[in-house]
């Protein structure tokens, strides 16, 4: 069976666009209407963090194999066998962001981190490809 790999890079275009347009309304918002500097400051220190991660750039990545799953973020990474998987939850949330939990056969629950979470069709697909179960939530408010 073809190992299923996805990676996912702190750093694109779609990062870029976001931070061009907060800074030139921010600036916009300076010199045409007369935008307090503090206001201009603290929303400015809001996108610290997403330039950050588009610097640094930080690499995460998941693969399934033919008998386990594997991830790796910047924090966190972890290996676990398809034999220790009941199933794997999707939760849509409000946001239409999916949130991806591995529910062990102990009932530990494992949940993906955000940065290594792929397209969730295409994973599903893969999932049940290699015999693991899984359930779909949409739309829950508590987890």
């Amino acid at each position: 069976m073809i190992d299923y790999q996805f990676e996912n890079q702190g750093r694109s275009r779609r990062a870029a666009v976001v931070l061009s347009l907060i800074w030139g309304a921010l600036l916009l918002g300076l010199w045409i209407i007369d935008l307090s500097p503090y206001i201009a400051a603290a929303v400015f220190a809001f996108t610290l963090p997403a330039l950050w991660e588009f610097i640094a750039n930080p690499r995460s990545t998941l693969s399934l194999g033919e008998r386990h799953i594997t991830w790796q973020s910047l924090r966190s990474g972890d290996t676990v066998p398809f034999n220790l998987i009941d199933r794997v939850r999707f939760d849509t949330r409000l946001d239409l962001s999916v949130r991806i939990t591995l529910i062990l056969v102990d009932s530990r629950k494992l949940r993906l981190p955000h940065a290594c979470v792929p397209p969730h069709e295409r994973f599903e697909e893969e999932l049940k490809a290699r015999g693991i179960r899984t359930e779909r939530h949409h739309f829950s408010l508590i987890g």
